[in-house]
């Protein structure tokens, strides 16, 4: 009895302990965004057996989290996929070429470094103090298209999560009055590419968490990352604001995107408004 009392003593001691707590609590963060990532890949059926996916990589959070989890859950999930993970070398100044190819070395997966000096277009066209993120992201955009089909990709993989989902929800009613997002899978207007968004479900200070205690590499963009003023940070300060104000608030109103009733709202387009009429002197 003293001996099994001793061990129990020494078993929460262990627990008590610091550096325990943060491994427990890491495990707990993981396991946290691999569920959410592998509910929204099962909910939009993203991903196929034999699918060839080509994970876009910035160097930032998002990205480094997104194929992390990829990779992870290639290991068990029920259907066979490929991963390939491509960086848009934009030749920004001070960019470090280096950093992206010794990680994804280390990784032991197939990476492509694509370089395109859509930098210095954009410096050139965009005024100085004005918003750069439209056009480097149409140019990026339009690279990574292309790429994609030239590897024969059947899947384009993009890091964006629950956070700027709603962020670019409120940029569009607010600044171009449509009601839109970024949906977690996407045809491009093209009908040529599948875009997925696995980390959809997830929350940017979850995956922040995950980055930290991780310790990517990150890479910050020198060309638009400290335009604070731009209007999406403004958004995101605001739905921060809410969320601080009232916890939860943020949950709620992603499950709105997700709980959508035509009927209610205005769009001739979206609901046959002109043919309720008829409707109801069907029912009589």
């Amino acid at each position: 009895m003293a001996t099994d009392a001793g061990q129990g003593q020494a078993e929460q001691a262990k627990r008590e302990q610091p550096e325990y707590k943060k491994k427990r609590e890491f495990n707990k963060l993981q396991k946290r965004l691999r569920r959410a990532v592998g509910q929204a890949i099962a909910d939009y059926d993203m991903i196929q057996d034999g699918d060839k996916i080509m994970v876009c990589l910035s160097g930032g959070k998002d990205s480094y989290t997104l194929l992390d989890i990829l990779m992870n859950l290639q290991k068990s999930a029920p259907v066979h996929f490929e991963l390939i993970a491509v960086n848009l070398d934009q030749k920004q100044p001070g960019f470090p070429e280096e950093v992206l190819p010794n990680y994804l070395a280390n990784l032991g997966i197939a990476y492509h470094i694509i370089e395109r000096d859509t930098y210095s277009i954009v410096k050139e066209i965009v005024p100085e103090g004005k918003t750069t993120c439209g056009l480097c992201s149409r140019l990026r955009r339009g690279t990574l298209y292309g790429f994609a089909q030239e590897i024969g990709a059947t899947k384009i993989a993009l890091g964006h999560h629950r956070d700027d989902i709603l962020e670019t929800f409120f940029l569009n009613m607010f600044y171009g009055g449509t009601l839109k997002a970024m949906p977690p899978k996407l045809l491009s207007d093209d009908q040529q590419h599948i875009l997925i968004r696995p980390l959809a479900y997830c929350k940017e200070e979850d995956i922040s968490a995950f980055a930290q205690a991780k310790a990517f590499p990150i890479i910050p963009c020198n060309l638009c990352g400290s335009q604070e003023n731009m209007q999406r940070q403004v958004i995101k300060e605001m739905i921060r604001t809410w969320e601080r104000q009232y916890p939860g608030r943020t949950e709620t109103m992603f499950r709105a995107l997700q709980n959508v009733a035509p009927s209610q709202l205005a769009d001739t387009q979206l609901f046959a408004f002109h043919a309720l009429e008829q409707k109801r002197a069907q029912s009589e």
